[in-house]
């Protein structure tokens, strides 16, 4: 049975597909949820005690989010540390600074595709966290988590092949030549799965199948981070002013970089100089392309903070004018 406008895509290519994405996203939540319940009050430790400096939180993001996978995960735990007066606004921004490069290191892991090993890792997985408990158990639990997260990866990816033969597909594709446009399919995608590293991978998954060009690519990516700061916005609704602020903070971060980069990238060819890092790998281009970004950001973002901080003070302040 074909869907009309998709010639080459079947109802099942369609079930494979959200089924594939459903299992991602069930791994990254697992993976998210067994690491930070794991680190406990240990977590809580890290980020009061080792967030008194701007590069050494920054430094704590970063790792703190390669462990649990998730910025949008870390955004909320800071949000929530907000509420509760544990941490000053400017430590979670901080953290938060590095928690966009922590999060770049999904795209990475896809690129180096040991998802070869994801049934193995899934079923080693499951066998330690239904038979033993503590250490065991959680780490069964995160190796499950990257088992169903890379077979999650590897159901999509067999689901998008007959989009090679879909001129509907290829015709969609041609208006990502505009940045804006490109940067806007990015930001609603994002937000409506509420994952950038899912986002990612699905593009690298277009990318290997030469479904998308680099170039195109580009543009999704910058829309990708700003699409993910609708889980801080959604977390921040009903709690402290200083929490607003951080989640407003995140948004203002991927503003200032998707546009520093936009400018950057018309005086200086930074999308060739990067795909010719790796001329023959889409994923490590998109991998690398995405954690640049973010890096890059984050330095820009360190020169105007202070001006950045004063904004978000403007648009929420401490007292209602009257």
């Amino acid at each position: 049975m074909i869907i009309k406008g998709c010639e080459a895509m079947t109802i099942s290519h369609y079930l494979g597909l959200l089924g594939g994405l459903a299992l991602f996203l069930f791994g990254m939540e697992l993976l998210s949820e067994g690491l930070t319940e794991g680190l406990g009050e240990r977590l809580e430790i890290f980020l009061l005690k080792l967030t008194n400096h701007k590069w050494k939180a920054i430094g704590v993001g970063t790792l703190l989010t390669c462990l649990i996978q998730s910025s949008s995960a870390m955004s909320v735990i800071l949000i929530g540390f907000l509420n509760a007066h544990i941490m000053s606004l400017k430590r979670a921004i901080w953290v938060m600074m590095g928690a966009n490069i922590g999060t770049t290191i999904t795209g990475q892991m896809i690129a180096l595709d040991i998802g070869m090993f994801a049934p193995l890792l899934a079923f080693v997985g499951v066998c330690l966290y239904l038979i033993s408990h503590g250490i065991k158990h959680l780490c069964g639990q995160v190796m499950m988590a990257l088992g169903l997260l890379f077979m999650g990866l590897e159901m999509m990816a067999q689901s998008m092949l007959p989009l090679q033969h879909s001129s509907t597909f290829v015709n969609a594709l041609m208006h990502i030549q505009n940045p804006i446009w490109g940067v806007c399919i990015g930001m609603l995608f994002t937000a409506l799965i509420q994952s950038s590293s899912a986002s990612i991978g699905i593009l690298q998954i277009l990318a290997s199948k030469q479904l998308i060009s680099f170039h195109q690519a580009v543009y999704l990516i910058l829309g990708f981070d700003l699409g993910t700061c609708i889980t801080g916005f959604l977390a921040s609704l009903k709690g402290s002013r200083n929490g607003k602020r951080l989640a407003l903070f995140h948004f203002l971060f991927n503003v200032v970089g998707a546009i520093s980069f936009l400018i950057i990238s018309q005086m200086i060819p930074l999308a060739d100089w990067i795909a010719g890092w790796t001329p023959l790998s889409p994923l490590h281009q998109i991998a690398n392309m995405h954690t640049f970004y973010n890096m890059m950001t984050t330095f820009i973002v360190l020169l105007c903070e202070p001006y950045l901080i004063q904004t978000i003070q403007w648009i929420y302040p401490y007292h209602h004018k009257k």
